[in-house]
């Protein structure tokens, strides 16, 4: 088995807490959980309120869209929509003209109930980069895709 020292680090780092993964991880986990607090109080998952999130930038998607727009598995995204449907936040149609895929759309409860949720997300959002520049936010944002890019590639 070969030992951690023979391996060298991708960049220069004194310990695991200082690679670019972990950091990242670290970033997702104190959005993730900050996201879950302020969620809780519009009776929302972080799930459901990206699939309200997309929808109301693009109505009509379909669930396996969803699924990839939101990072979950399409048996994931069949389980938000389930939940979104019964709360009466979205609608799907039952039959379509062209294509298997069944559109989806917010409903006005489910416009009101994203439009009340998203203040206190984007809050969240305005505390996570407030110390960051406006000049580096485009630089830090480009830097995000080109390592998303490095990955899917």
């Amino acid at each position: 088995m070969e030992d951690r020292e023979t391996v060298p680090p991708p960049h220069p780092a004194q310990d695991i807490t200082e690679h670019v993964g972990y950091r990242l991880k670290k970033a997702a986990a104190a959005l993730r959980g900050a996201m879950e607090r302020a969620l809780r109080e519009h009776d929302l998952t972080v799930p459901q309120y990206s699939c309200l999130e997309f929808l109301d930038e693009h109505p009509g998607m379909s669930n396996a869209d969803l699924a990839r727009g939101t990072f979950v598995t399409r048996q994931s995204a069949n389980v938000v929509l389930r939940g979104l449907k019964d709360a009466g936040l979205i609608t799907q149609a039952t039959s379509t003209d062209h294509g298997r895929a069944l559109p989806i759309h917010l409903t006005t409860a489910g416009q009101q109930h994203l439009h009340a949720a998203r203040g206190a997300v984007y809050a969240i959002e305005e505390r996570m980069i407030g110390n960051i520049p406006a000049r580096r936010l485009t630089t830090l944002l480009a830097d995000l895709d080109s390592m998303t890019e490095a990955l899917d590639g």
